[in-house]
Parts: structure tokens; C-alpha cells; sequence
């Protein structure tokens, strides 16, 4: 076994407490408390002394990205710090390739886990639950919690492993752009779903599904005043008040 490596038990907690990231935050430096929790078996077991007290310091500086995006720079934070303790020289110091990648990585975390996952995977958790399946809500946190858990464990030890390379294989993955796809796919699939209700009701109420074919020229008009640079929301408001007005005084 290499001298200072990590043992399992050690990595495992590391990788539990890393769950709790998000448990303790403070004004000033924000996630920095949860990092050195975090961080804090790794660093009793790589240090002794002074030096343990110097690297508890090191993580108590400001820290803040996406919190499941954390877990592959604690990752090669800790072969940084392991390296360190070895007293091998290393490219990039620890603050600084916090520096480097927190603000990327919060960006790359909310557009692909905010702004992707949990759309498409409140979407597919609709289908259940216009069903009346029990089960929608297990879909949701099902669809929702895999992935992240995924990235969030799998992300830390690869991390660990791999040390800055790591920034390679998130590059490789290419998160903004599955992103993009996921978020587009959502899209079609929301409106599969509006279809589908739509014609339920029509169904529902005596009416020809047929008539919500008259709706796909409307469509076609507002997305292409939409590519000339007008705003649908407004196109929305005016038909509304055009509506509303309509029935008032029609």
C-alpha cells in the first residue's frame, strides 16, 4: 500500500459527510464549514500537528459552488492533499484549484441539475400522476435523486483517484451541452402531455379531438412572430385580453 493513502473507511466517511455539505453555512465564507466536515477524517489521517491545524485552515477559506458538483473537486482536493503530505510538489495548490473550478462548476450544476434533471424528471412524474398512480412521486425522487447521488459519489471517488484529471473527464461529458438536449426533450415531452390532456378533455366533454387541429396554425403564426423578435408572453396577454373581452361583451 502506497504511504498515506487513504484507507476505505476513511474514503467512506469522507464521501457520507460530503452529503452533509450543504448542512452548515456562513455569511462570509458560505460552504466552507461544510468542506472542512467534509474533508476533516482525510485530514486527520494525511496530518499530525501544526500541519493538521494549517490544512483545516486552508478549507475554512471561501468556498461555494454547486453542491453536487462539489464532490469531484473534494475528490482531487484530496489527492492534492495527499500529495502534499507526502511532500511531493504539486502543479496546483488546493486554494487555488478551488479557485479555478468552484465558479464553473456552479454553472455547469445548475443548468444541468436544476435547470435539466428536475424539469424532465417532474415531467415524466406528471404522466404517473394524471394516471392517478401512487407511484409519481417515487418517479420524481427516483429520476431526480439517481443521477445526482450518482455524480455525487461516483463523482468524489473518481476524483480521488483520477486527482486533476478529473477536470478532463467532466469536460469529456460535455454537461452544458446534454443539458441542452435533456432540457429540449423535456420540452417535447410537456407538450406530448398537453396533447394528450387536451384531447382527454375534449374527449371528455362530447368534442371532436379533430378541432385542436385549427390550434397547429396558431402555433405555427406565434412561433414564427417569435422568430421576428416578439415576445410570445406578450402575444399570450394581448389573445388573453382578447378573450376576456370577447366574453364580456360578446
Amino acid at each position: 500500500m502506497e504511504r498515506n493513502r487513504l484507507p476505505a473507511r476513511v474514503l467512506a466517511r469522507v464521501v457520507l459527510r460530503s452529503l452533509l455539505l450543504q448542512a452548515s453555512w456562513n455569511f462570509e465564507r458560505l460552504q466552507s464549514l461544510g468542506v472542512l466536515y467534509a474533508m476533516a477524517p482525510a485530514l486527520r489521517f494525511f496530518y499530525r500537528g501544526e500541519e493538521l491545524v494549517a490544512a483545516g485552515k486552508r478549507h475554512l477559506e471561501y468556498f461555494n459552488t454547486h453542491p453536487f458538483m462539489a464532490s469531484p473537486v473534494l475528490g482531487a482536493i484530496l489527492d492534492l492533499e495527499q500529495r502534499q503530505s507526502r511532500g511531493e510538489e504539486v502543479s496546483v495548490g488546493v486554494q487555488d484549484f478551488k479557485r479555478m473550478v468552484m465558479a464553473p462548476y456552479a454553472a455547469i450544476g445548475d443548468a444541468f441539475f436544476w435547470g435539466a434533471i428536475r424539469p424532465l424528471a417532474a415531467g415524466v412524474a406528471l404522466f404517473f400522476a394524471f394516471m392517478g398512480s401512487l407511484w409519481a412521486p417515487v418517479v420524481y425522487l427516483v429520476l431526480f435523486n439517481l443521477p445526482h447521488l450518482w455524480f455525487r459519489v461516483v463523482g468524489l471517488l473518481r476524483g480521488y483517484f483520477l486527482g486533476l484529471r478529473i477536470v478532463e473527464i467532466i469536460q469529456r461529458h460535455r454537461l452544458p451541452d446534454l443539458a441542452v438536449r435533456l432540457k429540449e426533450v423535456t420540452v417535447v415531452l410537456l407538450g406530448g402531455l398537453s396533447a394528450y390532456l387536451t384531447f382527454f378533455s375534449l374527449k371528455s366533454e362530447g368534442v371532436s379531438a379533430g378541432w385542436g387541429l385549427a390550434v397547429i396554425p396558431v402555433v405555427v403564426f406565434l412561433s414564427w412572430l417569435s422568430r421576428q423578435g416578439i415576445s410570445v408572453l406578450l402575444m399570450v396577454l394581448a389573445a388573453a385580453m382578447v378573450l376576456v373581452l370577447s366574453a364580456q361583451f360578446g
